[in-house]
This record gives structure tokens, sequence and C-alpha cells, in this order.
């Protein structure tokens, strides 16, 4: 079986190394700020802390810090497919957050930002989705159909039952 790519590791140690790789590429100045970002919210922590501090409202603040990597992408004309995986990276990462303390644990765990500055720098040297942004994108359509779906289908069921089957002669 091969080992996972160090893009796969997402152990503190694999999330350290592939920012050392990252901030080793040449880089204009708006990617040396999105790398800053990523390093105070990520490795330094902030955002779990903001979270903590602030309950609710600091999820909200550093989601909005991470829409500026998405807006990175937009301008440097990169594949829709690419944002819209950076913005699932972005709402999971809030939502799950918003769970208090559950969510500030998984926030030092689950590094959006540096998924983020991973997918803006590869996929900006090939200029090219690949095929697991697809993946993903779809995958993650998929659920929101059927968490959409299965609600209206169950109410629908019990409303039949209750007023359909019961009662008539």
């Amino acid at each position: 079986m091969p080992s996972p790519s160090r893009r796969d590791d997402l152990t503190p140690e694999g999330t350290r190394a592939r920012l050392d790789e990252l901030s080793a590429l040449p880089r204009d100045r708006e990617m040396e700020r999105a790398a800053t970002l990523v390093r105070w919210l990520d490795q330094r922590f902030l955002d779990p802390i903001i979270g903590l501090v602030v309950p609710e409202v600091g999820d909200l603040l550093t989601s909005v810090a991470g829409l500026y990597l998405v807006v990175l992408a937009v301008r440097r004309k990169l594949p829709a497919v690419i944002i819209a995986r950076m913005l699932l990276n972005l709402g999971f990462d809030a939502l799950i957050g918003a769970v208090p303390v559950l969510g500030d644990l998984f926030d030092f765990a689950y590094k959006a930002n540096t998924r983020n500055l991973a997918l803006l720098e590869a996929r900006y040297e090939a200029q090219q989705a690949q095929p697991s942004d697809w993946v993903v994108v779809m995958a993650a359509v998929v659920f929101l159909v059927a968490s959409l779906a299965i609600p209206v289908v169950l109410v629908g069921w019990v409303l039949s039952w209750v007023f359909g089957g019961r009662g008539t002669p």
C-alpha cells in the first residue's frame, strides 16, 4: 500500500512540513500575506482560541478572515470547482466550529486555511482542477441534497400516516 503523500498528511507535523514547503515557493505580496494569515490562524491556533474566547462570533470572524484566500483564488482566476472546494473547507470549519467547546477542539485539528492555501498554491501553478476536487465538490452537493430531501420525505411520510391512513373506513 503506498504511503500517503505529504499533502494528505493531516498530522501537525505534516501540516508544518506542508507550510514550510509552501513558504519556500516564490510568492508575490498577496501570497505572503495569505501565508502569514494561515500561520496565525492555523499554526499559532488563533482560530480555536478566538472561538473559545468569543463563542459564535469568533468562528464567524475567523471564517471571514479565511475568505481572503478565496478572494485570492477568484482574483487569480482559478477554476470554479477549486473555489467551491475552498468554500466547503471554510464552511465545514465554521459549521463544526460553531458547536460550543467540541467545535473549538475540532478547530485545533482541522486546518481549513492551511488546506485552502495548499489548494491555492498547487492549483495556481497547474491552472486546472484535479479529479479529487470534483469528487469533493460533488460529494458535498450529494450530501447537501440528501440532507435537504430526507427531512422533506420524512415529514411527508409522517403527515400521510397521521392524516391519510388513520380512521379511514
